[in-house]
Order: C-alpha cells, then structure tokens, then sequence
C-alpha cells in the first residue's frame, strides 16, 4: 500500500517530494540576524533527512522597529543575502525545498531592544506577552512597512528561497484583523473590508516584488480563542478573502493567538494534551478555500500524520517537533524503520527554554542543534572493540550503552532494579503529563536491545562484580537519592517526591508540597496528589516554594499548562518561604516552619504530611571505590567533550580500565544533561 505522508505534491508548481514540512520557527541559534553555521546545520540535518520542505526563520523581521528577540532571521538589510544564499544551497543539495516566513510583529515585540524603537500596532493596546504599549502606526508607518516587506521580497528572491511565509500570528497583520486590537476609526479600521486593508498593501507590494520567482503563502490565526476576539467562524471568513484575492499560492493556518501567555501555551500544546487539536479548524478551512492547506500543531507521531494527509484535512502535514526529535523521521519512515523514529514526547523543553532566553534544545536528542559536535547518526569505530560495563539503567545509563553499542563495542548493562527508566520510570506515575514525557525511555529501551546490548535487570553490582567483567571501560550512571539533609529540623518526618510516586507513602488530610527545584518534579507530584485527591483522602494541599513564583524555571507553554492545574485544583500557592523545620504536634498533626525569604520571618502551617523535593545527592559510592584502579582516575578532558572529540584516554591507555560517570551520579541535573553527557563520551569511543 502507498504511504500518503510520501507522497509527492505540486504546490502551485514547486514539486515537493512528500507531504511532511518543518514550520518556520526561531530555536535561538542565530546572533547577528543572518544563518549561522549552527543554525544551516540544524536544517540542512533535516533536509539530509528526508524532508520535503523546511520552512526557516520563524518570525523574520522586516522592519528595523521589528527587533529579533530569539535570535530570527532580519531581512531589514542586505546583510541576509548571501549567508541565507548558501543555506538555501546547502538544503538544495539534498532535495528538499525551503522557505522563510517574513513578518513586522507590531505590538508583539519590546521597545528595549534591537535599535530602542517603539513598537507599532494598529492602536496603542498593550500585548500582555511582551508587556509594551505600541505607538498606534501612523499612515507614514504603513507606507513604509508595506515597502519593508517588498525590499525584504526582494532579499528572498537574490538568495534563492523558493517561497516566503506571511505571519498572521498575532503579528501586525493580523492585529489589524484583530478588534481586540483594533480600534482605528479611519480606512484600516471597522469593517473588515478596512481591516483587511493593510495585508492587503502588503500582498500586493510582495507579489510584485517576487515577480513570479517566489511562492507567496501565509500562516494566519485559526481563532484567537479569547473574549472579543475572532472566532473559528471570523477566521475562516477571513481565510475566504484572503484565497479569493488572488495573490496567495499556499494558506498556513494555525491555532490561537499567541498575545498571552495562556493562548501561547494552547498553540504549542505540552504532554498530556490532544494531538493535533486544531486540526479541525484547519479542516474548515480546508472545505471554504481552494488553495493548497498546511497545518502544523501537536502533529508529533505517523498515525496523526497520516490522517491528517488521508482525511483530506490538509495537503502538507507540519511535524516541526517531530523533527527536533527525529531529523531523519521520513528517512526511516521509507526504509521501512518507522519503529526506529524517535517519537516527539511534548516535554517542551525546547520552547521552554527560548522563552527563558536561552537557545532550544531537546530533552531526548542531545544531538539536535549541536550536529557540529554531536553527530545525528553514530557511526561504527575502525578501532578495536572493547568491553563496556555500564551500571544504572536510567536514561544516562540507556543513552551510553546505546552509543558504545552503535560503535561496535561489547556491551554490558545492570540495573539494579527490574526495569529499566530510572527516575522516569517514577516521574510516569505522576498524571498523564508524566507517562508521555517518560515515554523517551521506550525508544531507548528499543534501541539497546537492538543494537545487541547485553541487559542485566534485578542485578545490583559492587566493584568485585565490575571487575569481574574485565571491562576496558566502566561508565556509571547509578543516579542520586533524594535530598532533605538541608532541613534544621525534622528531615526524618518529611517524605520526598519518590515516596510518593513509588507508592511507599500515601499522602492524606492537609498535605503541604515543598518545592525547592522551580522545574516540573515538584508540581508533578502536585498534580499527582490534585489528581487522586478523592482516593488518598486529600483534603487541601499547599504548595511552597522559596522562589518569587511557583514553576520559576518554567516559562511557556510549561508554567501556563502547571498554573492551569493548580488553579483548577484549588492548591494553594506560596512563593518567598523555604522550608526550615517540621515537627510532631500533640494533636498527631505536623508543625510546618517556613521562613520568608526576604523579611526571614517565620510562619508556621499545621498540616498530615509534608512532601518534599529538593532534587538529589549524586549515588557516586561505586564510582569513587572504583576511580582509584582505574587508568584515568575518572578524569574528564572537558575541552575534547565540549568540542566533539574523543576522550584523550581512548586512544592512550597502555591498561587498566576508563572510568566515567555520566548524569544524577555526577550533579543533580536533568534529563537532558543526562543524555547529553553520555552521548559526548562515547561517541568517539
């Protein structure tokens, strides 16, 4: 049977060799507004992949008062051609074509970056997001972004894209659409006719600018899902004039609008939500529009995919995340390897993260935005095979006899406990969330049985065991224990986020959760007690945490998709306290101290049970016995980890075995780190 997802599709006379694209997006690896070799690299990866069309620099600025604030693509100058040139060559070269959306974001940007200029909008209404209020755009303002768009066109055209992507995503454009927004009483505002006016300049200004060289699309909202704002219904209006107007080749529509921090976490849906939940909004459209219809949102696995393609819903299917996962996704899909692709999990790290400011990455491919260093695919060492003992099977452990194992080394894997997963294994007892984050392990779980990784459950070892194997390298991997030595008082009457998860204790009455990590394992545990409330017998729970806020490490869509939970859970919120002391009352109760953080006054709470976490102490007892036999005392070249080379003792040790740890046994960190770690050290092995 043919495979919809592979197969060919005309998009207004660009041949694309499958149904499968990459959306525009800013993972934050460019710094002066032009392609980095990081960035060229991270797409060119995809485009080696398999991939039909890449769709490059999300958000790509026009306008010198459209600043780039996640390191996007600025069209503003021509310093964009001849770097973006080479890009376009590079994905070329693999069969894959690429384009690149184009945007002014109007209100949705700061006045305190970039060149200092204010921002524009059609009215001066703060965007909550990025808490600026706009300078309502002068005639003057749209004549001149109407000519930024078209010098921009012009700009694609030299460097060879074969397209461009307006941005209707609570960007300018759209906020002209928007009455939320607009409250103009002169030609753009009040009817929609007026409203639409100004996309129009600019569609008019870029076609002629493109001069038949480019596709010209457009990525617009599906609804902006807030109150007085525009609905399926007005959206999908709007998507009618837009295709009737002639000038566009492609439609892109997407889900809410991004104005708030709520509506950015409903249009890149975390774990534990629906897949493809604006689908059906895309449908609609689909059935009042002949144009070809792209959608990309929470389209993370085949099956969704494919159904999108054979419903007819849409004619190409984004799978932007899928990819950050899996590059080569339809590589492995035509090879016949489709239970080899590593399926997106929705951990959102990589959104999370460039909402903190700092560039994306994935919490399961340690290799995505690092090809320059971290290779995709491992490739079999022409050096001698070697016999590699690893202990602990948590994702660390996993990822490190996976890799020694694609080498072509022998390898050897013990678990203390009978399964593998580590504390993921845990964390997919907390809700839904949790099991499809955790979900991470499966393929890795797949992936060393595959490659022929000798597994070892229920097999605690000492060092007389590792000894026993007559390694030539030992990586231990054996994780942390819980900490609450930090405690003044009471450290024995606190249970920790493993007890709790692991069912060792059972939480009932007034439970107060203290959260001193600020990432999602305390919350976790929270929305696990929220959850099966009714079945402990959880009467009320308080969650508390010396941060200024509760989930300070996370941004959106994480802290919005948490913050939902605890409201709707009735938890009670407490930022600015830590933790001190905790001790027995005579009416059976516990005595919770909690000192604020800025003033140290002491408040005390009387609750059943207090849950703590606190993250945990490195389990480094195996590693420290055995550094002392062995032939680097445990050392790291951290100048040959960090630039992709291989450790300076494999190639040197006249005996003895290496030894290395990897993950929680070296600092309490996360599952990144973890992976992370393993693959830098023995890629090379």
């Amino acid at each position: 049977m043919t495979e919809p997802l592979l197969e060919p599709f005309d998009l207004a006379g660009l041949r694309l060799r499958n149904r499968i694209f990459s959306s525009s997006h800013s993972p934050g690896y460019n710094v002066d507004g032009t392609p980095s070799d990081r960035y060229v690299r991270y797409h060119e990866e995809k485009a080696a992949g398999g991939l039909g069309l890449t769709m490059i620099g999300g958000s790509s600025n026009v306008s010198r008062d459209s600043a780039s604030l996640w390191g996007q693509l600025s069209f503003a100058t021509d310093a964009i051609v001849d770097p973006l040139a080479d890009m376009v060559e590079r994905v070329h070269a693999h069969g894959t074509a690429i384009m690149c959306q184009l945007t002014h974001m109007g209100r949705r940007n700061v006045s305190n970056d970039g060149d200092w200029l204010p921002t524009i909008a059609p009215s001066p209404v703060r965007e909550p997001m990025h808490r600026f209020w706009p300078k309502e755009a002068e005639p003057s303002d749209l004549e001149r972004v109407v000519a930024d768009f078209a010098t921009a066109t012009r700009r694609a055209v030299a460097a060879g894209l074969d397209g461009i992507e307006l941005t209707a995503t609570s960007h300018l454009l759209d906020q002209f659409w928007s009455p939320l927004v607009n409250r103009r009483t002169d030609g753009y505002g009040g009817s929609l006719d007026n409203r639409l006016r100004f996309t129009f300049e600019v569609l008019e200004a870029v076609r002629s600018a493109a001069d038949g060289h480019l596709l010209i699309g457009l990525r617009m909202l599906g609804t902006e899902d807030q109150p007085g704002g525009l609905d399926e219904e007005a959206c999908c209006e709007i998507a009618v004039r837009l295709a009737g107007s002639g000038m566009l080749d492609f439609l892109n529509v997407a889900g809410p609008s991004l104005a708030t921090d709520d509506g950015l976490s409903k249009a890149i849906p975390t774990a534990g939500t629906p897949l493809a939940p604006y689908l059906p909004v895309a449908a609609a459209v689909r059935d009042a529009v002949d144009l070809p219809l792209l959608h990309a949102t929470r389209i993370t696995d085949l099956a969704t995919a494919r159904h999108a393609i054979e419903s007819g819903a849409v004619d190409l299917v984004g799978m932007t995340r899928a990819h950050f996962a899996d590059p080569h996704l339809v590589a492995k899909l035509k090879r016949g390897e489709a239970g080899r692709i590593r399926t997106c999990v929705g951990a959102s790290l990589c959104i999370n993260r460039l909402h903190l400011g700092l560039d994306s990455v994935c919490i399961q491919n340690p290799a995505t935005g690092r090809e320059g260093t971290v290779p995709q695919l491992v490739a079999r060492s022409a050096g001698p095979c070697r016999r590699v003992i690893v202990v602990g099977g948590g994702p660390g452990g996993l990822e490190a006899a996976r890799t020694a194992a694609e080498r072509g080394h022998d390898v050897v894997l013990f678990e203390a406990q009978d399964r593998l997963g580590g504390q993921l294994a845990l964390m997919a007892r907390a809700g839904e969330r949790q099991r499809e984050v955790s979900g991470l392990v499966d393929w890795l779980v797949d992936e060393v049985a595959l490659v022929g990784v000798d597994i070892r459950l229920s097999t605690p070892v000492d060092v007389s065991d590792v000894l026993a194997e007559g390694p030539d390298v030992v990586i231990v991997a054996t994780g942390g224990t819980p900490e609450v030595s930090y405690m003044e008082m009471g450290a024995d009457l606190v249970s920790t986020a493993w007890d709790v998860l692991g069912g060792s204790v059972r939480p009932e009455g007034r439970v107060l959760v203290y959260d001193d990590h600020g990432a999602e394992r305390g919350l976790a545990v929270v929305e696990f007690l929220a959850d099966k409330a009714d079945l402990l017998g959880v009467s009320g729970i308080e969650v508390v945490t010396p941060d200024r806020h509760v989930g300070l490490d996370l941004a959106t869509p994480l802290g919005p998709t948490y913050l939902r939970m605890l409201y709707e859970g009735g938890v009670t919120m407490t930022p600015d306290h830590r933790l001190v002391a905790v001790e027995p009352t005579d009416g059976g109760f516990l005595r919770a101290v909690m000192r604020n953080e800025y003033t140290r006054a002491e408040v005390d709470r009387m609750v059943d049970a207090v849950v703590v976490e606190h993250g945990v102490v490195p389990d480094e007892d195996l590693y420290v016995t055995l550094r002392e036999g062995s032939a680097n005392g445990g050392v790291v070249d951290l100048e040959a980890l960090t630039g992709g080379r291989a450790q300076p003792a494999f190639t040197g040790t006249d005996g003895g075995y290496l030894l290395y740890r990897v993950g929680d046994c070296v600092a309490s960190r996360d599952v990144a780190s973890a992976l992370l770690d393993a693959r830098r050290l023995l890629q090379h092995l």
